[in-house]
C-alpha cells in the first residue's frame, strides 16, 4: 500500500506534516508493506504555487497512493480523492512519521472538510482561502494547528497526572 502524506519539507519521515494537501511543497510517498515501511520517497509537489481543483488528487493518483494524509483539506478534495479511490485521511500532524504511526494503528481515519472549506461553502476554490495566498498566510495557518496540538498535548498530559 502507497500513502502519500502532505510534508513542509523533503526530510522524509521527519518531514513536518504541512497543515492543507494541496497547498504543501512536497509529498512524502511511504510504500507500506504488512504494516512496516518498506520505502520512502519526498516528491516535490509541482502544484505548489498555484493549482485548480481536481489537478493535485489527479497527480497523487499517478503516484500510486492509495490513502493521502494531510492536515486538512476541502470538501470538493476528498470527493476528488474518493473518485480517485484514493482514501483521504484528514487531521494528520507532527511529523510524517507520528502521522504514518497513528493512521496504521487506526487511531487517525477518516476525512472533514476543513474549516475554510466550510466556511467558503465546500465548493470555492483552494484560492478562496485566505492562508493559502501567501507564505505569511501559510505559515500563521501552521501556526495556528501547532497550537491546538499543544493544547491537545497539555490536555493529555494533565490527564495523565490525575490517573
Amino acid at each position: 500500500m502507497r500513502i502519500a502524506i502532505s510534508a513542509d519539507n523533503d526530510a522524509g519521515l521527519d518531514s513536518v506534516v504541512s497543515p492543507h494537501f494541496g497547498r504543501c511543497p512536497y509529498y512524502v510517498l511511504v510504500d507500506v508493506e504488512d504494516g512496516q515501511v518498506r520505502q520512502v520517497q519526498a516528491l516535490e509537489n509541482p502544484y505548489w504555487g498555484q493549482h485548480v481543483p481536481g489537478v493535485v488528487p489527479e497527480f497523487i493518483h499517478r503516484q500510486g497512493a492509495h490513502v493521502m494524509l494531510t492536515g486538512g483539506m476541502g470538501g470538493r478534495a476528498i470527493a476528488f480523492f474518493q473518485q480517485y479511490g484514493i482514501e483521504p485521511v484528514t487531521g494528520a500532524s507532527g511529523t510524517v512519521r507520528h502521522a504514518l504511526e497513528q493512521y496504521l494503528r487506526g487511531a487517525l481515519q477518516g476525512a472533514a472538510p476543513c474549516g475554510e472549506s466550510v466556511a467558503h461553502g465546500h465548493g470555492q476554490p483552494a484560492a478562496e482561502h485566505a492562508y493559502e495566498r501567501d507564505e505569511a498566510g501559510r505559515l500563521r495557518e501552521e501556526i495556528e494547528l501547532l497550537q491546538r496540538q499543544l493544547e491537545e498535548a497539555r490536555a493529555r498530559l494533565d490527564g495523565l497526572k490525575q490517573k
